[in-house]
């Protein structure tokens, strides 16, 4: 598919337009102490479960944290800690969208990497497994988010990745065709949605849990970062 028949980007938000180590360890330390109620050696347990490598300090690629939503979370993370998934779930939407428990952390050039390519004419929408009240609260001090004319989240009614639904409901939005989406996303979860969608290019980038190895059977291509984008279309 050429990028001349791109006309639109849907981005997936955690490791794609915020750098995801430095924004989400700490956020789901503090959420994991309180819902272990401070035991630490439960709250590791409940780490590693969700694909959190304690010794590297690191999420693991297509984990649980790094792919799922907070429903997927707490599933896992409820009954080790004796408690109701709506209970875990509703804690995680509060904790995760209060920057209180950890500042939000742009990769490099966010907001210059996507104003270049809302000046080229591309319709910028985002797709994440994050709360839709997440999005707002991540992204909200970084001049960006009056670029996107699309913001869902995995609560917003269409569907999870990897289904299609959060890039149908893209092109239903804008009246773009799916062979004229880009997709850009740091997990094979976001390729997959991708390509579920029919989409007409899915991008990986290196800003979040996944290596080029893990990204490039399903990516089209393969960038370091969205800073990459605008000199593909420039």
């Amino acid at each position: 598919m050429s990028l001349a028949t791109i006309k639109g980007i849907v981005f997936d938000k955690d490791g794609t337009l915020l750098d995801f180590h430095a924004t989400w360890v700490p956020r789901a330390k503090a959420a994991v102490m309180a819902i272990a109620k401070g035991d630490q050696a439960l709250a590791h347990t409940m780490l590693r479960a969700t694909g959190y490598d304690v010794e590297q300090a690191r999420v693991i690629g297509g984990s649980i944290l790094a792919a799922g939503n907070n429903h997927d979370i707490a599933q896992v993370w409820a009954p080790l800690g004796n408690q109701s998934v709506p209970e875990v779930e509703q804690q995680l939407n509060d904790i995760f969208a209060d920057e209180q428990y950890g500042a939000s952390v742009p990769v490099k050039n966010l907001a210059s990497s996507l104003h270049k390519l809302a000046d080229l004419g591309l319709v910028l929408g985002i797709a994440t497994m994050d709360s839709e009240a997440g999005i707002d609260a991540t992204l909200g001090n970084f001049n960006c988010l009056h670029l996107f004319d699309y913001k869902v989240g995995y609560d917003s009614g269409h569907g999870s990745k990897p289904g299609p639904g959060m890039v149908l409901g893209f092109c239903q939005q804008t009246g773009l065709k799916p062979e004229q989406v880009m997709v850009v996303g740091d997990n094979t979860h976001d390729l997959h949605m991708g390509k579920s969608a029919v989409a007409g290019m899915n991008v990986g980038v290196l800003t979040g849990t996944s290596h080029t190895a893990e990204l490039e059977v399903d990516a089209d291509l393969v960038l370091a970062s969205i800073a990459d984008l605008p000199g593909l279309f420039g």
